[in-house]
């Protein structure tokens, strides 16, 4: 099965406190050439985006990055994500939200991904909102229904986390709100999983590690959940931060690694896609694990990741960018 590649183009995000702010502002047009560069002859290469919701509060940062539709050329869409933040739990001004997003981003979008990490409980990611389970079940069932009504062709699903604990019950608890008409509307499981990042592997391990984890998901979480083998699987966040003691050469042969390794399984665990997090480093100089993420350090040179990130899409690059499911 060929993959769909894509990228979080942005250097804002989120850590265990917050939200990182990069120290140098987005340059659009040195991100649009970054992007023509890792796409190269492939057909298409998805945007990832972040947008958030909350009706009764002020987010801090309600989207990231700020206007991606000015990256779509040369057949790139949009992997667009919802978050859900409403304190409340609140669900009606929640689904009314998601259906104008697929009325008014429609021919932009090809998936749309309902929530961010909703078995993760940290304070930027949705698993800390309360209703959650809830706010993702309905919200992909509002999305299809509200793409099949307009004849779009976007791709709706969510994403998780890896979990490591045998008491977890979310995937039980989605198990037991996915209903017949939940399943009918699925098109995709995301997976966000940062190997050798928050838990050290060493580098012959490493490929063995990141099948476990494809293995585990596929094998016994979704099934947990009553998510059959025919809905596709997709990475939908991974990297590898550089910075002090983390060369820079290290991130470009993880992540060779971590993508050969999802191709060679994308066939046996049917998976689709992957997207890399992400593009620009948030500060270069910065000694936190989560400021240097990117491909691109924060003045935009390359590290060697972004090479080896290039040449894997031209190697491995599906004929489209982010799979539709049926209309």
């Amino acid at each position: 099965m060929a993959l769909a590649f894509g990228i979080y183009p942005g250097a804002v995000l989120g850590d265990d406190q917050g939200i990182v702010h990069p120290v140098r502002p987005d340059e659009p047009h040195r991100i649009t050439g970054a992007l023509d560069a890792l796409q190269g002859d492939a057909a298409a290469l998805t945007v990832r985006a972040y947008h958030s919701f909350a009706a009764t509060v002020d987010l801090p940062e309600p989207a990231a990055p700020v206007e991606p539709q000015r990256y779509l050329r040369r057949g790139r869409k949009l992997d667009l994500v919802l978050q859900f933040r409403e304190p409340t739990g609140r669900l009606d001004e929640w689904l009314e939200f998601v259906r104008e997003t697929v009325r008014t981003r429609g021919p932009q979008l090809a998936s749309l991904q309902i929530c961010e990490e909703p078995n993760a409980d940290l304070p930027p990611l949705d698993g800390s909102t309360p209703g959650v389970l809830d706010a993702l079940v309905e919200g992909v069932v509002a999305a299809k229904e509200e793409a099949r009504a307009l004849g779009y062709s976007v791709a709706v699903g969510f994403n998780a986390v890896p979990t490591f604990d045998p008491g977890d019950t979310f995937w039980s608890e989605l198990g037991a709100r996915a209903d017949a008409r939940f399943l009918a509307c699925l098109d995709y499981v995301g997976l966000d999983f940062f190997p050798d990042v928050f838990r050290p592997i060493a580098a012959d391990q490493l490929a063995d590690a990141v099948a476990g984890v494809l293995t585990a998901f596929r094998r016994t979480h979704l099934p947990a959940a009553g998510i059959p083998d025919t809905v596709p699987i997709r990475i939908c966040e991974n990297g590898w931060p550089t910075g002090p003691d983390r060369p820079e050469q290290r991130q470009a042969a993880v992540l060779e690694t971590v993508v050969r390794t999802v191709a060679a399984l994308a066939d046996a665990l049917t998976v689709d896609g992957y997207a890399f997090f992400a593009l620009r480093d948030a500060d270069s100089s910065g000694a936190g694990l989560f400021h240097r993420f990117g491909l691109l350090r924060d003045d935009y040179s390359p590290k060697p990741a972004f090479e080896t990130y290039r040449r894997l899409i031209a190697e491995l690059a599906g004929p489209a960018a982010g799979p539709a499911g049926p209309v």
